[in-house]
């Protein structure tokens, strides 16, 4: 029986109502809505006023837009929580319990250079999960460094001797998590895995919570067409403390989304850290390609190779078959950060990383229409297109706003950027294990910086860096002036579109007049 302070401690452990929300947390809410209030109740009156009306209707139509798409997720989220999920959790126990269990479980697992603790502390986890559903497992595991594999053969011999486990190691030849996938997958064909074999892709630093394996695995044999299924996660952060609310607040939007998602039978992702594949496609050359040399030829970059991304072209793959994909929300598992150096750069690389995945990821995703997948998951692909666009419109708005009427109008958008912010935070909170106030800022910033990102990213998608597996970058292809005319384009459009769009907003609210006929004619 664990303590309350190991409970708390515990990011695997659900806390109850009592112990989430303390009357700390409640004094902290209710005081920061006074607060609010306070300040709306002290500023001179600049959101009603008729003077600024045309600024404030678009700011709260963009509003309007994105707060009714948040809920339009949260009920569709609840709806999978509440009802739908709760059907196939019924069916797949129901099997499970009757006696059902798969031949042999096989762990797909890359590891480079995790700290010893880490390595432990996953095999831990492997071990525990294949002693509780009682099977035998294979751990195909891909590194390039043979003190990785000592350090987990010798943990395995230590914890799971009394277990059916074979570990196969796979030296990959070429540097990549990419190549170290295809070495297991081709191993894995030649080894004769079935169509029906169960595959569990898990990164080396993934540690599985208690349950994750036997939530997973009936729900194969409960439903033929589901092809994979990727479980809730968390994070524990060795390093500055923001980075571990930064993080833990994503997983909250993450946990919202992906039951949103789900409710249509797809995902937008299916996570490297921890997914479940049916065999069938991904012993195939199709895919196993797509791992290892998947590539995007672009107008402006050419032909280019992916470096990260490997759970995306693992989703891409599945998503042209028209399979069926599910989020379990009871499986649950925690990566380890180790945040070394500068937080606010590790934190700029993993958006520049995570948005040049989706971007690049997401364009082929529409192009295979909705007649290829539910409307819903090809309008999100959409969305999360537009989004970038729209989040940096509303403060350039409010900057422009402040300009023509005064301090007064930021400090009162400020002021609703501190409601609106906490209200969606309150959404979050349901998705979040503990209670964290600063949701409310790093939400805002959160999304400010991932929007400027991407923005920058849309125009150099073939610019990657992989920091934490070895600081990989990629290669500029082509004679050293294509080189520098390619950059010279990327810069000439990320200036073009920033510029029009402050341009926009400028003439929207009558900073800058459109020049008359008659002036121009006079210029000339």
């Amino acid at each position: 029986m664990k303590t309350q302070a190991q409970r708390l401690n515990d990011p695997a452990t659900p806390l109850s109502f009592h112990e989430k929300w303390t009357p700390l947390v409640q004094m902290k809410i209710w005081l920061y809505f006074g607060a609010c209030f306070v300040a709306l109740s002290l500023l001179p009156n600049t959101l009603w006023s008729a003077d600024s009306k045309q600024i404030i209707y678009v700011i709260g139509l963009l509003g309007i837009w994105r707060y009714t798409w948040w809920f339009n997720h949260f009920l569709r989220a609840k709806i999978y929580e509440k009802i739908a999920y709760p059907k196939i959790r019924a069916r797949a126990d129901a099997i499970w319990d009757a006696g059902w269990r798969p031949t042999r479980v096989h762990f797909q697992m890359t590891t480079f250079r995790e700290e010893r603790d880490t390595a432990e502390a996953v095999i831990r986890g492997i071990c525990s999960e294949v002693r509780a559903a009682g099977i035998p497992a294979t751990i195909w595991l891909g590194s390039s460094e043979r003190e990785d594999e000592d350090t987990i053969a010798e943990h395995l011999q230590l914890v799971g001797s009394d277990l059916d486990i074979e570990l196969r190691i796979i030296r990959q030849n070429q540097p990549g998590k990419r190549v170290a996938i295809a070495l297991i997958l081709r191993a894995m064909s030649r080894a004769g895995l079935g169509h029906n074999d169960i595959v569990a892709f898990m990164d080396g630093d993934f540690v599985l919570a208690e349950g994750a394996l036997t939530k997973c695995l009936p729900m194969f044999a409960a439903d033929p067409e589901l092809h994979a299924v990727t479980t809730n996660e968390d994070v524990i952060v060795k390093g500055v403390w923001w980075m571990q609310s930064w993080l833990s607040m994503r997983f909250a939007q993450r946990r919202m989304a992906m039951q949103s998602h789900a409710l249509s039978n797809r995902v937008l992702t299916l996570t490297g850290r921890f997914s479940i594949f049916r065999a069938t496609h991904i012993v195939s050359h199709e895919f196993i390609r797509l791992q290892e040399a998947d590539y995007l030829n672009h107008w402006l970059w050419g032909a280019f190779r992916f470096l990260s991304g490997d759970d995306k072209s693992s989703w891409y793959c599945l998503l042209k078959h028209d399979v069926k994909m599910l989020y379990v929300p009871d499986a649950n598992g925690y990566t380890i950060e180790i945040i070394e150096g500068s937080a606010e750069k590790r934190m700029i690389e993993n958006l520049r990383r995570w948005s040049g995945n989706m971007l690049r990821n997401g364009a082929r995703g529409i192009a295979l229409g909705p007649r290829r997948m539910p409307f819903f998951i090809w309008w999100c692909l959409i969305d999360q297109r537009l989004a970038m666009w729209t989040m940096l419109f509303s403060p350039l708005l409010a900057v422009a706003g402040a300009a023509k009427y005064g301090v007064a109008f930021f400090l009162s958008y400020i002021i609703y950027i501190a409601i609106t912010r906490m209200l969606l935070s309150m959404v979050l909170f349901t998705y979040s294990r503990t209670i964290d106030i600063n949701y409310v800022w790093i939400l805002y910033a959160n999304q400010l910086v991932n929007a400027a990102v991407k923005v920058y990213m849309i125009w150099r998608l073939s610019k990657q860096k992989w920091a934490n597996r070895g600081n990989q970058t990629s290669d500029e292809t082509g004679s050293q002036l294509v080189v520098k005319m390619r950059n010279a384009m990327a810069i000439y459009l990320t200036t073009l579109s920033v510029s029009t769009l402050f341009l926009c907003v400028m003439l929207y609210s009558k900073l800058v007049e459109v020049p008359s006929w008659g002036f121009v004619v006079s210029l000339f």
